[in-house]
């Protein structure tokens, strides 16, 4: 192995470790606070209503009906790891979820009525694929398009008008534009549908089915791009512009060498790092979803999951998707340490 090899080792077994600490910190918060006992005791409260609404049709006797769910709670609390300290029940929840056993969700339940978290993972996840990681990339393609070409013409009226549209795009509330592009485009001029996933009464033909999904993704994903496409394109703008001012370039351009190849030689390829960050980490995230968006638009990804865990105190679907969630950071830092030995002849280990 080489000392390449040994240096990326190293940083995958650093990443990983964060991975580790991330749940462990999680798994303290829950237990420590008591977070995680309140969560399983309304579980077990809600469950012992439920039963004895049906125990009092067939128990007459209070005192009996009272030594049955008494009988029951005991159970719950041994079926809930309520019995032993959180610091023995927890820590085997953390184990299991490293191992990608994602368990079940308690309260939340997949399209098909499945309590797996995977199940109810790998029904939303394609979902934020289709409307924020889709705006994201092309967010990404038209501001480095359109980034690199501001940074060749600084203080023109193209740039300074960018400036300005940046700056509007970067302070209007993602939630806030849906809603207006939701009232003008929707409701006035009909041309997008308002929300959801698909057409009332949906189609069945499997091709005119996937049309009609991708057709209601359409508006969540203008709006998206609109409210992030100014911020990306002035940060490419600002990354190229440092890097064309280094003396490297002011050699190259010295030694009589074309723009354009000291633009893709030589400016554009010292950028790439900062650049890669931002569009891979950018990514990573937009797999966590984008919560406002997808509440205005009713769109069920990702991000509204981990709302809607947290909302319903679901603790070990809370616990799977920050592991999910984290996993993909920590894969995403790894392929940037490899793309930047790529990418950036500055670079070495």
């Amino acid at each position: 192995m080489g000392r390449l090899g040994r240096v990326l080792l190293v940083r995958g077994l650093t990443l990983l470790g964060v991975l580790v600490a991330v749940l462990l910190i999680l798994v303290v918060s829950l237990g420590a606070t008591g977070l995680s006992d309140k969560i399983l005791q309304a579980v077990i409260g809600e469950e012992l209503r439920g039963l004895r609404q049906t125990l009092a049709q067939t128990i007459r006797d209070p005192e009996e009906l009272e030594r049955v769910l008494l009988e029951k709670r005991g159970q719950l609390m041994e079926f809930y790891g309520l019995n032993v300290p959180w610091y023995h029940r927890l820590p085997a929840t953390m184990l299991r979820v490293l191992t990608l056993d994602l368990g079940y969700a308690r309260t939340i339940r997949s399209f098909q009525g499945s309590s797996r978290v995977v199940d109810i993972v790998l029904e939303r996840l394609p979902l934020t694929l289709i409307m924020v990681t889709s705006a994201l990339a092309i967010t990404a393609a038209i501001g480095l398009a359109v980034g690199v070409r501001l940074a060749t013409r600084v203080g023109s009226r193209l740039d300074r008008a960018a400036s300005y549209i940046s700056a509007a795009s970067y302070a209007t509330p993602t939630w806030w534009l849906g809603i207006i592009l939701i009232l003008t485009l929707s409701f006035q001029l009909r041309v997008f549908p308002f929300g959801g996933l698909h057409s009332i009464p949906p189609p069945t033909e499997p091709l005119i089915r996937t049309l009609d999904l991708l057709w209601h993704a359409v508006l969540p994903i203008i709006t998206l791009v609109l409210a992030s496409l100014g911020s990306w394109t002035y940060v490419v703008r600002t990354m190229v512009l440092n890097v064309a001012q280094e003396d490297f370039v002011l050699v190259a351009r010295a030694k009589g060498l074309p723009e354009g190849h000291v633009m893709r030689k030589h400016i554009l390829r010292a950028a790439a790092p900062p650049i890669l960050t931002s569009l891979i980490l950018g990514l990573a995230g937009s797999m966590g979803g984008a919560i406002l968006t997808e509440t205005v638009f009713n769109w069920p990804g990702m991000g509204r999951l981990y709302y809607d865990a947290i909302m319903t105190l679901d603790e070990g679907l809370i616990i799977a998707l920050t592991y999910l969630f984290t996993l993909i950071y920590v894969a995403a830092r790894f392929l940037l340490e490899v793309l930047y030995v790529i990418v950036d002849p500055r670079v070495s280990y």
